[in-house]
């Protein structure tokens, strides 16, 4: 790193200034245990410090004319300076400590000099390459810089017609995107380069927000190909093939280097690798890389698994989500599209069959009827109906459902009727082409998100992640820490604003929310103060909060709002995905599943029921209470999974009896199973 300083003012001001550069380094990931020493080297004094082999090195084209390793607080050159303005400590060393780094820059020797900060796996690797860095003339070094920064910007779409400020967020965007790949592990872009509440966290808290969420790593890459980037997408899809789980599912999140962080597992990260590799089908942009493998373990991991998700997008409840089915059921039509490609019709078929299951539940699922938040307004999508992955018998009534929320105040209700939770969530129906941006469901869900975690700022519309959210800033300007308030997020206005383009809307209000939303640098927050000001701890009404700041998730949505307004569509619409559920569904199969993790006990006289396992196996089943048997073997797909359907009459009465026969252990199950037609 460079940072080029000259210094101008009056003569009899700048004879007695004196300039300090001061260093906290923060190696291996923490400020404890870090070695800070005042080094002679190549016949100059310079800065280091090291933790676990990693090395840091400062100096500057000036020499330093003192020099000192100190503990923050204690005895660093900041404590020193404080104290009478002046450096009166030399210290060579400080060991096994949260260090610090201080050198008083010679300014009798050049009022203009170039300071320099290198890294390295050795001491000599660092020296060689801060000298070798100052070696180079300052202004070479920054041409040379600048023309890296330029040639990504070369082929991006210009989209600042599109927005409210020329282009200023849409260049810094793209640029932060792209300052979030990791460097020895192309393709891995972290959720954010800073650190949530950073004030209150100390060394052991080690994810921070410094991790790879699989849905923001799409959400980025997508953003990329909004802006006309294929390259980097390619990249983001490669890594991901590598990093998928033998069983075709992702951690929650983790390492750049794939190690998992936290273990949770969220359906929504498993499809969006899936359509992301169809988007760069259809770019035609996947070069010599074959996604089909990972597709095909990514599907099977969402028909064994689901429907019922672990965790939401918002990774602190599990069941039937809105957000996580659309998501689901639009990366199924994807994976449907590779299958028919290789000559796969029968799988192919299967997958587009369940997705169909999917979509023919979305309402009986996440659709209250009863419904309390709105007088006049019953009839709603909710955030989510909750369910355990590891109960085979979840309740799928959503008008019944309880649902604990997480992050609240000690002493505070933290368990509501499920109803009664609402978020945004659901438009990402209406943004995959799941739902229509008209459907009745969807405007009345609209009416309760806008009354229910709507706030207007002064820059425009903002909403919280759901009522009751625990997740942000205390009331008191506080950091959070295990407990806050949920404030509105910024990521949303551009949801919102995707919404109302696919309802033939003007999207421009949204656009410039999220511009105003933006710090004087160019970050997007993770959230904004949505109160009156709080000056004492600079919380301002539409300013950023201490949550992630920049948050990449959000401007990969601005990005891509911006390619939508452009457009003038919604440009995460999946047109294979609009043209069976919106345009034509009279090729829709209604479907009711059976399998080890759902055992249903009721199916509907107007659909076909569907026995679905992970083996093969012969169905000795009957309609007539056994008095009638018919046997059955099971079909199988290149999924690994086996299925047969049984048919019935809508006079049908008695309920289907059935059991198996495990056909490579040649065994009976052991036990009857009734379904009752209802």
């Amino acid at each position: 790193m460079l940072q080029h300083t000259k210094v101008e003012g009056e003569e009899r001001l700048l004879s007695c200034l004196k300039l300090y550069a001061l260093c906290a380094p923060h190696l291996g990931v923490g400020g404890k245990l870090n070695n800070a020493r005042v080094i002679d080297i190549a016949g100059r004094r310079i800065l280091a410090a090291e933790n676990k082999g990693i090395w840091l090195t400062l100096c500057a084209t000036v020499p330093f004319t003192r020099l000192s390793s100190g503990y923050v607080g204690f005895s660093d050159g900041w404590t020193d300076l404080s104290q009478n303005m002046r450096m009166d400590w030399e210290f060579d060393n400080a060991l096994n400590g949260n260090v610090a780094l201080t050198g008083q820059v010679d300014l009798s020797k050049s009022r203009e000099f170039t300071l320099g900060l290198a890294f390295g796996s050795s001491l000599h690797n660092s020296v060689t390459t801060l000298f070798h860095s100052l070696a180079t003339p300052f202004g070479e070094s920054r041409r040379r810089f600048v023309e890296q920064w330029e040639r990504a910007y070369r082929k991006i779409v210009p989209l600042e017609t599109a927005s409210g400020d020329g282009g200023s967020l849409y260049r810094s965007s793209y640029s932060l995107l792209l300052a979030h790949e990791d460097k020895s592990y192309p393709g891995a872009f972290i959720a954010s380069l800073s650190i949530p509440w950073g004030e209150a966290k100390g060394d052991e808290d080690r994810g921070g927000y410094h991790l790879v969420w699989t849905r923001d790593l799409v959400k980025i890459a997508s953003a990329f190909l909004a802006a006309g980037d294929k390259d980097t997408p390619l990249r983001t899809l490669i890594y991901l093939a590598v990093t998928q789980k033998e069983d075709g599912g992702f951690a929650q999140n983790f390492w750049i280097d794939g190690e998992p962080y936290w273990n949770g597992t969220q359906l929504d990260e498993v499809a969006l690798p899936i359509i992301l590799a169809w988007r760069l089908r259809g770019e035609k942009a996947l070069g010599n890389f074959d996604p089909y493998p990972m597709v095909l373990r990514g599907a099977k991991y969402l028909v064994q698994q689901g429907p019922v998700t672990q965790q939401d997008r918002w990774e602190e409840a599990g069941g039937y989500s809105p957000s996580t089915l659309a998501s689901n059921i639009a990366a199924l039509i994807c994976a449907s599209q590779f299958a028919r490609e290789r000559g796969e019709e029968k799988t192919a078929k299967y997958l587009e069959e369940y997705a169909d299951f999917l979509e023919c539940h979305i309402e009986r699922w996440t659709v209250t009827t009863q419904g309390t938040l709105v007088p006049g307004i019953k009839t709603h999508y909710i955030r989510i109906q909750p369910a355990d992955i590891n109960d085979p018998t979840p309740g799928e009534d959503p008008n019944v459902g309880t649902l604990t929320l997480a992050n609240a105040q000690p002493g505070m209700q933290v368990t509501f009727p499920a109803k009664e939770i609402v978020s945004a969530g659901f438009l990402e129906l209406v943004r995959y082409g799941i739902r229509k941006a008209s459907d009745p469901i969807v405007i009345n869900s609209l009416e309760i998100v806008d009354r229910t975690l709507k706030v207007d700022t002064p820059f425009g519309p903002c909403w919280h992640r759901y009522n009751h959210d625990g997740y942000g800033q205390r009331e008191d300007g506080g950091p959070y820490e295990g407990w806050g308030r949920g404030r509105a997020w910024p990521l949303l206005t551009g949801e919102r604003g995707h919404y109302e383009i696919a309802a033939d809307r003007d999207p421009a209000p949204f656009i410039k929310a999220m511009e105003g939303f933006s710090s004087s640098g160019g970050l997007l927050p993770e959230q904004i103060w949505d109160e009156p000001d709080l000056k004492d701890v600079h919380m301002h009404f539409g300013g950023p909060t201490g949550s992630a700041m920049p948050l990449m998730w959000a401007h990969a949505e601005y990005i891509k709002l911006l390619r939508s307004a452009h457009d003038g569509r919604v440009f995460d619409l999946i047109p294979e995905v609009a043209a069976r559920y919106i345009e034509d569904r009279s090729r829709l199969k209604r479907l009711e599943i059976w399998k080890e993790n759902r055992r249903i006990s009721t199916v509907r006289r107007d659909h076909t029921l569907r026995i679905q396992a992970k083996s093969a196996f012969v169905l000795h089943w009957s309609l007539d209470g056994w008095h009638t048997v018919t046997d059955t073997r099971s079909t199988p797909v290149s999924l690994g999974i086996e299925y047969t359907d049984i048919e019935f009459s809508a006079s049908q009465e008695s309920p289907i009896l059935f059991t198996f026969l495990w056909v490579e252990s040649n065994t009976w199950e052991g036990r009857d199973y009734k379904v009752s037609v209802i």
